[in-house]
């Protein structure tokens, strides 16, 4: 089965920065993840998305003309930030794979894919 995990942080709490120091050390433990999930047959995609500032919300509602605005969905103290989309045989091994991020602090969403029009 297909799980997405959501990564929700806050965004201002900040990383260490390319060329800083501990930048090679949390990128080096993130690869090493990413391996973890490939070697391991999970892997179907990720990605670290840009912050909330870049971020512009379309609202739909029947009837009526759609809305753009600048800015995220809802504003929060977390955003989401990155995402995987990872194959596991249920939600334990799901869990397993989420509680393993190198991450220190974040609020991690696990939740079954109900359809993927690419894997049908």
């Amino acid at each position: 089965m297909d799980y997405m995990i959501l990564i929700n942080s806050d965004e201002t709490m900040s990383a260490p920065a390319p060329g800083t120091p501990g930048f090679d050390e949390m990128m080096g433990a993130w690869m090493a993840y990413n391996q973890k999930l490939i070697e391991g047959g999970h892997w179907i995609a990720a990605a670290n998305l840009q912050p909330t500032a870049t971020a512009t919300t379309v609202r739909l509602a029947a009837g009526a003309a759609p809305i753009v605005t600048d800015g995220p969905y809802a504003e929060t103290k977390e955003q989401l930030g990155g995402f995987y989309l990872v194959s596991a045989a249920d939600l334990d091994e799901a869990l397993a794979l989420a509680t393993s991020m190198p991450i220190p602090h974040a609020a991690v969403e696990v939740r079954p894919v109900a359809f993927r029009p690419d894997a049908a």
